[in-house]
């Protein structure tokens, strides 16, 4: 059995501050103060040449700001120029380019934002234009290389602004295969380590996407033929005279060379907090295998990743620990060669310190701090109001110091804004920070009549936020009594929160909080209520269930009256499984039929608004007992149990094992119970197993332990050991904060902020609460929080829809706060967007395929996480009045903040609609206007049919239907047959083109009894579609057996062959006698035997061969 409990308190907690309380107050937007710039465009700014020109510069004061520009150094007239406006109480500058070449306005700006206080200047904006040049005409010969050699394949994209992304795509916009052996370079070339026959294509492409105009680019088409050695000998044999040039056509293997960068050695310099990429290209064969090591260290985790088939180690957000050597490693099974790369990490400047406003009453003082770092250290300079401090009007009360100013006795009208200006080579960094000097009564900003409720025993911190200058004292007072809060229990911190250590009953009620200084007093009300906690009376309990078996685990819960529970069961940390055998009461838990997969860690929670409580039991299903010959039983307790290495936060536990009554000890369970908190109730903490007979237990601080042992065979659990003596271990703060913080809106005027508590053992002490702090991200300056009992979420409500936020939650309990909690963005609720795509337009790249373009929204018209833009597009009819017929609707999304998209498998010849739609995570947004466009010609798709009719003994009729798919004008149709002999031999192709009103043709002049392929396809004025076969075969000669048989029946027939046989009979009589007349004698015999017949004409009046007579 296992219980954690918690207690937590909900009440206002405000960040503590060191030193003066004034340099972190925000004046409030009624009283005079100097300007400070709230918003401007980025140092450098990219424009694009299609779209006016905006740059911001807004800032706020009192009295509210003007504001003027500087270009290139000198003083921009906007009113001389009337294609530049600025908006009403802004500085933002709008440039109208309609008519103007937008380079015009390329330069350096700089914004001031002055009233009678003083004056803040921005950053140096260099504006500059996109640009996205054409690739320079070129034709690209094709290239010859043997198998096996190296090659690159150079893109030299043209220079753009910002750089092109590169990419290799086919001839069909699909991406060009990449392994390790054909990778492409940093540069944006293609290389091949080495090249095989089937990189023979006429397709490579480069591609230059160039991000700002989201444009692209194509560089014309290469043609790579890769020739074997075989064909090298051919070619050589057939020059040279040779038979074989090379003695074999096998590729020869080569050793690893490096491509990029040459050499053994180089270096590289990178700037802190840049992206660090190092290359390593090598040619040979095999393919060389590339390996990256750091010889003065080891790479950063998480900041290193090794990419493009090892080709290239990149180190995001460098530091200068990343300088170093680097080695990259390349080898084959030939050998093996290293090449090292020195890196220096230089920086730009960045901040240690930032100068922050100081408030001021007159006769005070105080200090601007700017300090800042860099490779190489950077350079201080101080201005006032925009104008260097050295040429600003001398202040006997104005100190500088190297990277401080220093104020002694300020006094009124001495208010103005500084600037720390801190540059190397590399850059600047810039800072506004006034000094404003202010005489104010107090005010109260916190909330009035705020209620904050808390557990009793946890403690409650309220909150007294003010503002004044000189800055005001805060003392507290409790409902009608006159004497101020100090000592035990209370506790007063600087920033006027008062803290109540242990919240008991007593200390609800009213609290009066009052600010006061030199020239006047402000009070605030607030509110107390503290509450009972929630007690879990009777927990659930171990279980050992044999199978089939039910079992009931109990859970009994008192809690606060006016604080309404919520029960929840939980299974090994997660949901109960979706089964009707768990049946879950008000206080208990029935498992019925228990299984295997029912064994686990059960857990009970009590949920309120203010805290919890919880408790664990395990259970374990054994199988049912079977009826043995020998009696089983369950183990005799553990005994003589002993607590050694005693540690602040761990022990070790050592016990001697019972009897096990014939039944193997399978495990030992360790309980433990906490006298100070929960006396006499007994918690599962550990398990071990059966062969070991002791433990090492990590401990949670504040507990006073003691520790039994129980011992489980396949019977049971034994009765529980004698206690260990008892362990105290000491309370102290939170060592983690709560895990899984997100915020995000369940409506579009809220921010739920959400979070995994700590377990009881994580909370190391009584009184665990969370400091909840948010604020709006580059908006808020100062968080605003709230500290809430052991709750797992907080609702703020009244947020602007789909709003940036920082946000963090902070554990705390009696004896001080968790580590410093890690910021999370989260974004208030979504809601539909509210605006169109603008300026859709297509383009028709070909008969199946078109690009859609549109103007992203407005970010804000989003109202939401930008999923990405839907384009439904349909195809309304077919051009070709043959297929009028219309096709439903189609849907391609497209993520992410695109601005145009492919439409493929369009029908060729049709006219399609189409609209675009932004979508974000609560829906889609409003349509475009529907825009058409038709799509060419394309090839047909295949006739519909082809069949062979009218089989004759020399000629074939073939008859075929139009294609369904007709996608264009037919232009005819192309007929191609040939023989088929009985080895399935294909004769010579003949080739017909029929025009396009036919449907039948017949062939004549065929040979009888042949079977014959024929091949049929429609053709348009762009192509040639596919084809389609069929197979016929001639008839026989049906009337050529008959006229043979009537031929042999005729008298004529009969003499003839008659006369012919006896013929022949005599011609053979006449050369047998003549053979006998002639005679031979042995020479002669053996002189034809060696006779060359091919030289021995043949004698027209002997049946013989040169035969001597």
């Amino acid at each position: 059995m296992e219980r954690t409990r918690t207690r937590a308190g909900a009440a206002v907690f405000l960040m503590l501050v060191l030193g003066h309380l004034g340099n972190a107050l925000e004046v409030p937007l009624d009283l005079a103060q100097p300007p400070t710039i709230t918003q401007q465009s980025p140092k450098d700014y990219i424009i694009d040449p299609r779209e006016n020109i905006v740059i911001h510069c807004e800032a706020k004061g009192k009295p509210h700001p003007s504001f003027s520009w500087t270009r290139n150094g000198t003083h921009f007239d906007i009113d001389q120029d009337p294609k530049v406006t600025m908006r009403p109480r802004s500085g933002t500058l709008v440039v109208d380019i309609s008519g103007e070449k937008a380079e015009t306005y390329e330069g350096v700006y700089q914004c001031t934002a002055r009233n009678k206080h003083g004056a803040a200047v921005s950053n140096n904006i260099v504006i500059r234009q996109s640009r996205s040049p054409l690739w320079s005409k070129e034709r690209n010969e094709p290239i010859r290389v043997q198998e096996g050699e190296a090659l690159v394949l150079h893109c030299r994209p043209p220079a753009g602004l910002p750089p092109p992304i590169i990419f290799w795509m086919d001839v069909n916009f699909q991406r060009l295969p990449q392994s390790s052996r054909v990778f492409q370079a940093l540069n944006g070339d293609l290389y091949f380590s080495n090249v095989l026959k089937e990189d023979s294509r006429n397709d490579y492409i480069c591609y230059a996407r160039f991000p700002h105009t989201q444009t692209i680019q194509q560089k014309q088409p290469i043609t790579l033929l890769v020739l074997n050695l075989d064909a090298v000998n051919e070619t050589v044999a057939a020059l040279f005279n040779e038979t074989d040039f090379f003695s074999d056509g096998s590729v020869e293997e080569r050793k690893p060379t490096f491509l990029i960068p040459s050499g053994s050695s180089s270096s590289k310099m990178v700037l802190r907090g840049q992206i660090l990429e190092l290359e390593c290209i090598t040619e040979g064969l095999p393919t060389p295998e590339v390996s990256w090591s750091k010889l003065s260290g080891e790479f950063p985790d998480k900041r290193t990743s090794i990419v493009t088939f090892q080709k290239i180690l990149r180190i995001v957000n460098v530091s200068d620990a990343d300088a170093g050597e680097y080695r990259c490693t390349a080898h084959n099974r030939l050998a093996s060669i290293h090449h090292t790369i020195r890196v220096t990490v230089k920086a730009a400047p960045y901040w240690i310190t930032t100068p922050r406003n100081l408030v001021l009453a007159p006769r005070e003082k105080g200090q601007l701090i700017c300090r800042a770092s860099g490779t190489p250290k950077p350079t201080i300079n101080w201005a006032m109001n925009g104008i260097p401090i050295e040429n600003s009007p001398e202040d006997s009360n104005r100190k500088v110091e190297g990277d401080s100013i220093i104020f002694e006795e300020v006094q009124t009208g001495s208010s103005a804004v500084y600037q720390c200006n801190a540059s190397n080579e590399y850059g600047y960094l810039l800072s506004n920070a006034f000094v404003n000097v202010l005489s104010e009564t107090p005010r109260v900003l916190t909330p009035a009549n705020q209620v904050y409720q808390v557990i009793r025993n946890n403690h409650a911190l309220l909150d007294c936020s003010s503002f004044g200058s000189p800055i005001p004292k805060i003392t507290w007072f409790k409902d009608s009594q006159s004497s101020t809060l100090e000592g035990d229990p209370y506790l007063l911190h600087e920033n006027g929160t008062l803290e109540i250590y242990v919240a008991q009953a007593l200390n609800s009620g009213k609290y009066i909080c009052v600010a006061r200084n030199t020239l006047g007093i402000a009070e605030n009300h607030v509110y107390l209520e503290v509450k009972e906690p929630t007690r879990i009376l009777k927990q659930p309990k171990y279980k050992v269930a044999q199978r089939n078996m039910n079992v009931v685990f109990e859970c009994k819960v008192k809690h606060d009256p006016t604080l309404i529970p919520i029960m929840i069961w939980l299974k090994d940390n997660g949901e109960l499984p979706d089964d009707e055998r768990f049946l879950v009461d008000s206080d208990s838990l029935t498992i019925t039929d228990v299984t295997e997969n029912d064994a686990g860690t059960y857990t009970c929670i009590m949920n309120t608004t203010l805290d919890h409580d919880s408790a664990s039991a395990e259970l374990t299903v054994v199988e049912a007992a079977p009826t043995p010959a020998v009696i089983y039983e369950q183990p005799d307790p553990p005994t003589d149990l002993e607590l050694t290495d005693m540690k602040p936060r761990s022990v070790q536990l050592t016990w001697i094992p019972g009897d096990e009554h014939k039944s193997p000890i399978h495990k030992f369970v360790i309980q433990y119970t906490d006298s100070l908190h929960d006396h006499g109730h007994w918690h599962n903490l550990t398990h071990v197993p059966g062969g070991k007979t002791t433990a090492h237990l990590e401990l949670s601080p504040y507990v006073h332990y003691s520790f039994r042992v129980l011992a489980l065979n396949a019977v049971g659990l034994s009765d529980p050991s004698n206690p260990s003596h008892m362990y105290k271990t000491n309370p102290a703060a939170p060592d983690e904060n709560p895990s899984g913080v997100k915020g995000f809106g369940t409506e579009h005027d809220n921010l739920m902020i959400l979070w995994k508590p700590l377990s009881g053992l994580q909370a190391n002490g009584p009184g665990l609460q969370y400091k909840v702090m948010w604020r709006q991200k580059d908006v808020d300056k100062n968080w605003t929080s709230v500290t809430v009992a052991n709750v797992s979420k907080f609702m703020v409500s009244g947020t602007p829809t789909f709003t940036p936020y920082e946000v963090k939650v902070q554990a705390i309990n009696n004896n001080g706060i968790g580590p410093d909690p890690a910021v999370v963005i989260g974004h208030s609720g979504e809601d539909l967007p509210v605006q169109a795509p603008d300026s859709v337009q297509f383009l028709v790249l070909n008969s199946t395929l078109a690009e859609v373009h549109w103007e992203p929204v407005p970010p804000k018209t989003v109202r939401g996480h930008l999923k990405g833009y839907k384009v439904y597009y349909w195809r309304e009819r077919s051009l070709h009045k043959h297929n009028p017929h219309r096709v439903e609707q189609q849907l391609l999304s497209f993520s992410g903040n695109k601005s145009h998209g492919m439409l493929p498998g369009l029908q060729p010849y049709s006219l399609y609609l189409f609209n675009v739609r932004v979508y974000n995570g609560k829906g889609e947004g409003p349509a475009s206007s529907n825009l058409q466009f038709e799509t060419p010609e394309g090839v047909p798709g295949p006739p519909s049919f082809l069949r062979i009719t009218n089989s004759n003994l020399n000629n074939l009729t073939l008859e075929w239907g139009p294609p369904n798919d007709r996608n264009g004008h037919l232009t005819g149709y192309i007929l191609k047959y040939q023989q088929v002999n009985n080895s399935n031999e294909l004769g010579p192709i003949e080739e017909l083109v029929l025009p396009a009103n036919k449907t039948s043709v017949t062939l004549p002049n065929l040979k009888y009894s042949t079977r014959y392929k024929f091949y049929f396809n429609a053709k348009t004025g762009q192509g040639a579609g596919p084809v389609i076969t069929e197979e016929a075969v001639t008839i026989m000669d049906e009337a050529m057996p008959s006229r043979q048989a009537d031929i042999a029946t005729q008298g004529w027939f009969i003499g003839l062959m008659c006369a012919i046989a006896l013929l022949i009979l005599v011609l053979l009589i006449i050369c047998f006698i003549k053979r006998n007349k002639g005679g031979k004698y042995p020479v002669k015999e053996k002189e034809d035997a060696h006779t060359d017949p091919e030289f021995q004409p043949m004698k027209e009046d002997d049946c013989t061969f040169g035969e001597y007579r």
